[in-house]
């Protein structure tokens, strides 16, 4: 398995970089290691990670920060940051504005696994 992590800043506008961070980083490993990146793993990739650091960084006050990993199976995000409580994903709601990225990250990947670590 290949991975790299990266600190978050602690804006909301890091986003952008990290999207760019998960693009560059599965075309190094396609390029480096010859492991095939389609298309939709490229773009479900920067989807979820633009959605957990949204979250990360919305409601996390202090450090927090995002690790990719790749093996020739899957694609894995992590992202860690310092609120005291999980995120849980809310029931699906038509009507309410926001909210939803967790929901979305649910829809688009094979498994969604939210921990808190005492650490």
């Amino acid at each position: 398995m290949h991975g790299r992590r990266y600190p978050l800043k602690a804006d909301r506008g890091c986003i952008a970089d990290v999207r760019h961070h998960a693009a560059a980083f599965l075309d190094r490993v396609a390029a480096q290691h010859g492991l095939p990146v389609s298309e939709r793993t490229q773009d479900l990739t920067q989807l979820v990670v633009g959605e957990l650091v949204t979250n990360a960084r919305t409601y996390a006050p202090g450090p927090a920060w995002m690790e990719l990993r790749v093996s020739a199976r899957a694609a894995d995000v992590v992202v860690s940051d310092s609120h005291a409580t999980a995120p849980a994903v809310r029931a699906a709601d038509p009507a309410r504005i926001g909210q939803h990225g967790l929901e979305i990250v649910e829809a688009v990947t094979e498994h969604l696994l939210i921990q808190r670590d005492p650490a």
